[in-house]
């Protein structure tokens, strides 16, 4: 009885943790190109999730037509943000694009509010639920789905940075943008592509997390925005496997946290977060680097 109930709770945190993941990649994507949080990533989450809400309640389309669809809105919001907000600042001071992501963010909760009010609105999976047993471990279909799709976008990340060509002017850039410059590497295009593949992973993650919790609303985002920067700088900003690994322990602390306080579920990712930097200040796998003179 223990183990069964202490599975089911590692399969809500993994469950969880796969969708930080996912919304921690785009962050550490984009900080590990230009160096910038990227604060409206969690309305780019947001704006995948209603897309995806939209194909299914709407227009009555297969989850996997919605989960393409709010990947690709996601997508398409992230290219635009970073070519109207961020690019025009490249040459500014830190504090500027910091700012203006602020902004950005502000302005998209609110063009969210007016447009779809504040009530939160169900977000129904358009297909059969059923549980599975596999010896103690008890998994929704749901659960494996979410897991398989999550894993399937992490592993074909990780091929498409270390093994194409535009993933390697993608680390080329993030070690040094004007050398790489130097080599032929069009540096806007991968900044561009770099914020397209982050935001889809966000706008993939909202609609996961928009039909596992049967809800969207337009503050969505707040939150698990805030718990994928932690897992990101929890693995080490900038470092991609990193991010994964940070969301699945963030999500796993949470959830296995929650079974005996759950009144301070969002208090223990940051305890982990603190707790983790006290020891490693880079993160799990980060690595300190030297400020260029």
């Amino acid at each position: 009885m223990f183990f069964s109930q202490f599975f089911a709770q590692v399969i809500n945190g993994l469950t969880l943790g796969s969708t930080y993941a996912l919304i921690a990649l785009g962050y550490t994507m984009v900080y590990g190109i230009l160096e910038l949080i990227n604060f409206a990533h969690s309305e780019i989450y947001m704006t995948g999730a209603f897309v995806g809400l939209m194909m299914v309640t709407v227009y009555k389309l297969p989850f996997a037509i919605a989960l393409l669809a709010g990947m690709a809105g996601s997508c398409i919001l992230g290219v635009v943000i970073e070519k109207v907000a961020y690019k025009p600042l490249r040459k500014a001071n830190r504090i500027a694009p910091l700012i203006s992501a602020i902004g950005v963010s502000i302005f998209l909760q609110n063009a969210a509010l007016l447009a779809a009010g504040p009530q939160a609105r169900a977000f129904p999976a358009n297909f059969k639920i059923t549980g599975l047993n596999f010896g103690i471990i008890q998994i929704s279909s749901l659960q494996l789905l979410i897991l398989i799709i999550s894993v399937f976008l992490m592993v074909g990340l990780h091929f498409l940075i270390q093994k194409t060509k535009i993933g390697q002017a993608m680390r080329a850039t993030a070690q040094d943008k004007e050398t790489a410059q130097l080599m032929g590497i069009k540096i806007d295009r991968v900044i561009s592509f770099t914020f397209a593949i982050g935001s889809a992973l966000g706008g993939a993650a909202g609609v996961l997390v928009g039909v596992y919790f049967n809800s969207a609303d337009p503050m969505m985002g707040f939150f698990p925005g805030l718990k994928g920067f932690v897992a990101a700088v929890l693995g080490g900003i900038g470092n991609i496997p990193g991010a994964m690994v940070g969301g699945l322990i963030l999500g796993l602390a949470e959830v296995l946290g929650a079974v005996y306080m759950s009144q301070y579920k969002d208090a223990i990712a940051f305890a982990v977060l603190i707790l983790i930097l006290l020891f490693k200040p880079t993160g799990l796998m980060g690595r300190r680097v030297q400020e260029k003179v």
